[in-house]
């Protein structure tokens, strides 16, 4: 492991530990890089981990997280969600978070789901993954901030951290009405700090570069993140879990 992974593995466990100090907690998960190496990181500081996943019947993240879950071992819960109620809830979400915000509908209406599902099984703390596609150049829209520069890649990413802190906040609005906590350790200020100082170059390469993340994906094989996650490209929560794709429809 290098020194710079190294530093960032040591910066996220803080991170962690530092957020998170009940020892039953829920992890956000997609099967994907970013909450795998979340969920693996958590097992290793001996938190009780449960995998808490949500989708509609057959969506990819429903799929994917399941085949990762097992190769970890971890013990996993699925939510399968349904039309017959996705209208209202989408309704009743709009009214509580007050916007017309797509993205923060979409991740809220998710996160509802994932609370729920944590209130089934008497989970009060729930870790998210949040942060890391801002922060490690996850979003296609870096590509095309890369021709640019630096600079722009910089302004761009204080831009999605300042809506992504705020619709967070948003979003665990949502979560209380089953009195569960929301928590994104890449979101704490210090680990947003150290991570803006890690060089773009470990993080993306050019405006061809489609995998991005590069530094996230490197530590994730080194502590035993099953390769084919590690190394897989994937759709945000939103999609991956045919939310956006049922919104779309039903509006």
């Amino acid at each position: 492991m290098t020194s710079l992974v190294s530093e960032l593995y040591s910066h996220i466990i803080q991170s962690i530990q530092k957020s998170v100090k009940d020892k039953k907690i829920g992890i956000a998960f997609s099967g994907g890089v970013d909450s795998s190496l979340l969920a693996k990181i958590c097992v290793d500081l001996c938190y009780e981990v449960t995998l808490l996943t949500i989708g509609f019947e057959d969506s990819h993240d429903i799929i994917f997280s399941q085949e990762i879950s097992k190769i970890l071992g971890y013990n996993h819960k699925i939510e399968k969600m349904k039309l017959t109620n996705f209208l209202q809830v989408s309704r009743e979400i709009k009214k509580i978070i007050k916007t017309d915000n797509l993205s923060w509908l979409e991740n809220s209406i998710a996160f509802y789901y994932v609370s729920k599902l944590a209130n089934r099984y008497d989970i009060k703390k729930v870790i998210t993954a949040n942060g890391i596609d801002e922060l490690f150049c996850g979003y296609n829209a870096y590509r095309n901030a890369i021709k640019s520069g630096e600079a722009e890649v910089m302004e761009l990413m204080e831009l999605k951290l300042e809506n992504e802190i705020k619709m967070m906040q948003a979003v665990n609005e949502v979560a209380s009405q089953f009195g569960v906590v929301l928590i994104q350790p890449f979101l704490l200020p210090d680990f947003i700090e150290f991570a803006k100082k890690i060089p773009f170059k470990n993080k993306i390469h050019d405006s061809d570069d489609l995998l991005r993340k590069h530094i996230i994906r490197e530590l994730a094989l080194k502590i035993g993140v099953p390769e084919i996650s590690s190394n897989k490209r994937k759709k945000a929560l939103q999609y991956g879990s045919l939310i956006h794709k049922t919104l779309m429809k039903i509006r």
